[in-house]
């Protein structure tokens, strides 16, 4: 396997075999239409080409379908989406096989899912094997089939490490999370490049999905996806569904086709809470000072809010997370949903107003999911929790835990019920939810023999509706996805929230970095955790603020980590990097280009650039790392106007420089850094536009 760590050697010129670009972000006619013609090919009155499949009593579905009733309609969902509906009946135990199926009109992507219903009066024979996408790719005479994937969130220093992989004839690879959260150690996202059809393709199932990919002896390649585990009968009346299955079609360069699904993401998937994506965010915590986190109160949140307004760091948000509850002293006794009242006699309610006065808004952590010992719902509502086998191998991280069964609609309308009346009466501006523990133990220990996966399809079912049940409540609310990190981002999860804190593994440059360089191929919206870091000032006479630090905790969401208490941090040094983040923030939601290999040495460089074609400016983020000994570099742009001249800053270094696009796309952005480790953000904007 080919692994994307190459170190790079910077000294003229860098990365050159990214080539040249032209601003080629937006989607072309022929690719809308490759999309259209193979959705119309693969969802069309046969079933020869259906791109799923599954096993029922026995029999392929291959075999089944043709020979059962199939009803078909068409609907236009808006002026952007059309959706196509195929829905195949048993006439013998009147099972409902229902593929819907939504193309793009300004996209060149197409999405399904397939639902199972019982629509007959006894249970039906087994229902196995269902893969929400079995299809195959044909590369004809084109050069190899080329797979570019995604390390996923273990949290470690190398979250998302982008990697390829070439798929030679009798290749096979098999991809899965670990314990049941999605994006735990795999990341269900993939592009395929070859030459002809190439496509990106993601995977939509906030639980146990598989993915393979598997090359016959010729020039096909054949492709199978969905939740791991699928043997059950269904109950009169049941029904389970498959995960989303995304596909998005391009031609050319894998990496413009990385561009396209980012702007793809941010017209149809970013959520957009009261009708707005979201914003670059600056959000202030005090939980790593106090505890951590269970000695948080109402006291000392006011006094972090008051200090830094008095410092001159406005906050967008103020962040309260985990242990406002009550506890025995942990904060992962989770299970009592209520505000402990002696640590906030007037709830988290004072908080939120005292932040809403100062025109900041209020983050609040919960994990519902997990139910300790000891807690209300523990005591209270046992017939509502999941538990592991007591002879698996697998036990939880502490005895006694239970998982909120969300699949059950008597605790998910309780749960619901309850957070929607949290929100409301304390004030609650950005819901965010956690989930620190493997599911999937707990999901196969309620399984049957005959009902294996039912317990994890209901869950994941009941866990999106909850959430969406919140959003129709709380139309203006966004909500954050965490899972220990960032465990738990596929697609689904992303048409509901964003990542505001992408992984456990926090603060260490390198590490941050890394994660910064591969997350945002996929993602256009994501933060994480940042800290002041000190270091003698140029006199040597106190300290200021790492600047290289600072910058390596740059992200479109930055959750801001720093003791105010203190009134010997230079507040001027922290506010003028705090205006740096301000003034870049908006470009992180436009085109992405990485300007040299990713990689975790120590002796390596690391820039990456950001573009906005439409506004006619961009920047680039550069890292020296400590034990690089080449002090200048020339990084090649992309996506520029070839003709046009930019007026090129870079925020160390007062004086402009005008360059034509041709010339930083051609010879380079030139950048020196003098110190080891050093960093640079060089902005540009495009002249007479």
């Amino acid at each position: 396997m080919a692994r994307f760590v190459i170190r790079i050697l910077i000294v003229v010129a860098v990365l050159g075999s990214f080539g040249t670009q032209a601003r080629a972000t937006a989607p072309t006619a022929q690719e809308i239409k490759t999309a259209e013609k193979w959705a119309a090919a693969n969802f069309s009155s046969g079933t020869a080409q259906l791109p799923f499949s599954f096993v029922y009593g026995g029999e392929p579905s291959s075999k089944l379908l043709g020979k059962w009733k199939v009803e078909r309609a068409s609907s236009d969902l808006d002026k952007f989406r059309a959706q196509k509906t195929l829905t195949y009946t048993d006439p013998k135990t009147h099972l409902e096989v229902r593929c819907v199926m939504v193309y793009f009109k300004d996209y060149p992507s197409v999405e399904w899912t397939v639902y199972f219903k019982n629509k007959g009066s006894a249970a039906t024979p087994i229902l196995e094997n269902i893969q929400a996408i079995d299809t195959d790719l044909d590369r004809g005479q084109d050069p190899e089939f080329l797979l570019h994937y995604s390390k996923g969130s273990p949290s470690t220093a190398t979250d998302y490490e982008p990697e390829e992989m070439s798929l030679a004839p009798r290749a096979e690879q098999r991809f899965a999370p670990i314990g049941g959260r999605p994006t735990d150690g795999a990341f269900p996202y993939f592009n395929l490049s070859h030459g002809k059809q190439d496509i990106i393709l993601a995977i939509g199932w906030p639980g146990q999905w598989a993915a393979q990919f598997t090359r016959d002896e010729g020039s096909k390649l054949h492709i199978r996806g969905g939740q791991e585990t699928t043997h059950f009968a269904l109950q009169p009346g049941e029904e389970v569904r498959s995960p989303l299955v995304e596909i998005q079609f391009y031609e050319g360069d894998w990496l413009r086709s990385q561009n396209l699904w980012r702007r793809w993401m941010v017209a149809h998937i970013v959520p957009r809470p009261g009708g707005l994506l979201p914003t670059p965010l600056l959000a202030g915590g005090s939980c790593p000072y106090y505890g951590p986190f269970i000695g948080n109160n109402e006291e000392n949140q006011e006094l972090f809010i008051r200090r830094y307004a008095e410092e001159g760091i406005k906050l967008d948000y103020w962040w309260i997370d985990a242990g406002w509850y009550p506890n025995n002293g942990k904060w992962t006794d989770t299970g009592t949903w209520e505000v402990d009242t002696k640590r906030f006699p007037n709830g988290l309610k004072a908080v939120s107003d005292y932040a809403h006065a100062r025109d900041e808004k209020l983050i609040v952590w919960f994990e519902p999911e997990r139910v300790t010992p000891k807690t209300w719902l523990y005591e209270q509502h046992p017939e509502w929790l999941l538990k592991v086998d007591p002879t698996a191998d697998f036990k939880p991280s502490q005895d006694g835990w239970r998982l909120l069964n969300l699949g059950d609609p008597a605790a998910r309308m309780w749960i619901t019920d309850h957070v929607d009346k949290l929100i409301t009466d304390q004030g609650i501006d950005w819901y965010r939810q956690d989930f620190n523990m493997q599911a999937l133990p707990f999901w196969k220990a309620a399984d049957a023999a005959d009902r294996q996966g039912m317990t994890e399809n209901r869950y994941v079912t009941g866990y999106l509706a909850y959430w969406d049940a919140l959003k129709e409540r709380h139309p203006n609310m966004p909500i954050d996805s965490c899972a220990s990190g960032g465990r738990r981002n596929d697609l689904e999860t992303m048409r509901r929230a964003v990542p505001l804190w992408r992984s456990d593994y926090i603060i260490e440059p390198i590490g941050m970095q890394n994660q910064t360089y591969g997350i945002s191929l996929w993602f256009p919206f994501e933060g994480l955790a940042a800290q002041t870091v000190e270091k003698p000032d140029e006199n040597g006479s106190g300290k200021t603020i790492d600047t290289y630090a600072f910058r390596s905790d740059m992200y479109p969401s930055i959750h801001a980590h720093w003791d105010v208490r203190r009134t010997d941090l230079d507040y001027k040094r922290l506010r003028e990097l705090v205006k740096q983040w301000r003034d870049i923030s908006p470009d992180y939601m436009g085109d992405y280009y990485p300007l040299t290999q990713f990689s975790g040495a120590k002796d390596a460089w690391i820039a990456w650039q950001f573009d906005r074609p439409e506004a006619g400016e961009g920047m680039v983020q550069a890292f020296r790392r400590p034990e690089n000994t080449e002090a200048s570099a020339r990084l090649k742009l992309h996506g520029l106007e070839a003709g046009a001249r930019y007026k090129v800053t870079n925020l160390d270094h007062p004086a402009d420089l005008v360059m034509t696009g041709r010339e930083l796309m051609d010879s380079g952005l030139p950048i020196e850094m003098k110190a080891q480790p050093d960093s640079a953000i060089v902005t540009y904007k495009r002249e007479g536009k």
